[in-house]
C-alpha cells in the first residue's frame, strides 16, 4: 500500500518492490485513505508506505499481516508506536528526504506574510484596487525553534535574504554556526526579540505557543507553521490575531486534513496551504526512494 502522493503508481521506485516480488496496491488514488479503505486495504499486506494519516492500534490490531511501515517522511505522530512495537510490526522513516521543500515553503510563506500577497490577490480579482503596506524581509530577525534538519536549512536560506536568526532547539548543534548572524539562544529569548517565530518541532504534550508563550512575541509578530498543528493553541492565537499581537499566521499544518471550517482558518491575517511542504517533484523522490528502500530492508529482517 502506498501514500496518497503516489497513489498513480508511476514512480520508478515502486518499480523495486515489483522487482522483489510484491504486489502493490493503491486504496484511495489522490486522496488521505480513510481508516475502512486502510483496514480493508491492508488486510493482507505486509509491507505499508505511509503518509501523515492515522494508524490507530485498534486498526493495527486487525491487520494481522503487516510486518512493516515506511513513512515517506520523518513524523511518525500518526502511528501508533506502542502497539506496532507489540505486535512485531518496524516503523522506518526517511529523515531530511523532504527537509528543503518544506523550507523553501517556510520562506514562501514569510514573504507572502511580509507583503500580504495573498490578500492583495484576492482584493484585485475581486475589482478592487486595495494596497498594504509591506515590510521588507532583510534585516528582520528570524526566530527558528526546533533546528534540526529543516530548521537549519530555513535559517541558511533566511541569512541568504539578508536576515538575523536566533535559533532554539533542546539539543542545539554546536557545530552549525553559518553566520555572525545567527545565534542560539533560550526559547523566551528567541520569543521575545523576534519578529517573525518559525515552527519546525516535533509534537509536545502541551502547545510551544500556548497564551504564555504567545504573550512574549513581539507587536505585530508574525508566526509561520509548517511542522506540527498541535505547537499552536488554536484560540490563544484566534485571540492574539484579533488583537493585533500577531499581524500574520500563516500555516501548513492542521489537527484534522482537509480541516473543518473555523474562525482561524477564515481569518483575513491567516495564510493557508494544505500541508504542501513536502510535496515537490524532488522531495517526492528523495522520500519514495529512502521509503522504499527502507522498507524493503526492514522485509528482510
Amino acid at each position: 500500500m502506498t501514500p496518497r502522493s503516489l497513489s498513480g503508481g508511476g514512480h520508478p521506485a515502486l518499480r523495486l518492490l515489483e522487482d522483489a516480488g510484491y504486489d502493490l496496491v493503491f486504496p484511495a488514488p489522490g486522496t488521505v485513505p480513510s481508516e475502512e479503505q486502510i483496514r480493508s486495504s491492508l488486510r493482507d499486506c505486509v509491507g505499508y508506505l505511509a503518509g501523515t494519516e492515522v494508524l490507530s492500534g485498534a486498526l493495527l490490531e486487525e491487520l494481522p499481516n503487516l510486518r512493516a511501515i515506511s513513512r515517506n517522511g520523518v513524523g511518525v505522530d500518526s502511528i501508533d508506536q506502542e502497539a506496532a512495537a507489540r505486535l512485531g510490526i518496524s516503523v522506518v522513516t526517511a529523515p531530511g528526504a523532504n527537509s528543503q521543500g518544506v523550507a523553501e515553503l517556510t520562506i514562501a510563506l514569510m514573504l507572502a506574510s511580509c507583503r500580504s500577497i495573498p490578500w492583495h490577490d484576492t482584493q484585485l480579482k475581486s475589482g478592487d484596487w486595495k494596497r498594504r503596506q509591506g515590510r521588507e524581509i532583510s534585516g528582520q530577525v528570524l526566530g527558528v525553534i526546533g533546528c534540526g534538519q529543516i530548521g537549519r536549512r530555513v535559517a541558511s536560506l533566511a541569512l541568504g535574504l539578508g536576515m538575523k536568526v536566533l535559533a532554539f532547539d533542546e539539543y542545539p548543534l554546536a557545530s552549525f554556526n553559518p553566520s555572525p548572524d545567527f545565534s542560539w539562544a533560550p526559547l523566551e529569548t528567541v520569543l521575545s526579540a523576534s519578529q517573525i517565530v518559525s515552527l519546525h518541532m516535533p509534537p509536545a504534550g502541551l502547545p510551544v505557543l500556548g497564551a504564555e508563550a504567545i504573550g512574549l512575541l513581539r507587536d505585530g509578530a508574525i508566526v509561520i507553521n509548517t511542522a506540527r498543528a498541535s505547537l499552536i493553541d488554536d484560540a490563544a492565537m484566534l485571540q492574539a490575531l484579533d488583537s493585533g499581537r500577531v499581524d500574520t499566521l500563516a500555516t501548513d499544518v492542521f489537527s484534522s486534513e482537509p480541516p473543518a471550517p473555523s474562525k482561524l482558518i477564515s481569518h483575513p491575517r491567516v495564510i493557508t496551504t494544505p500541508h504542501i511542504g513536502g510535496y515537490t517533484k524532488e522531495s517526492v523522490d528523495r522520500a519514495t526512494e529512502a521509503a522504499v528502500e527502507n522498507l524493503l530492508n526492514a522485509l528482510a529482517t
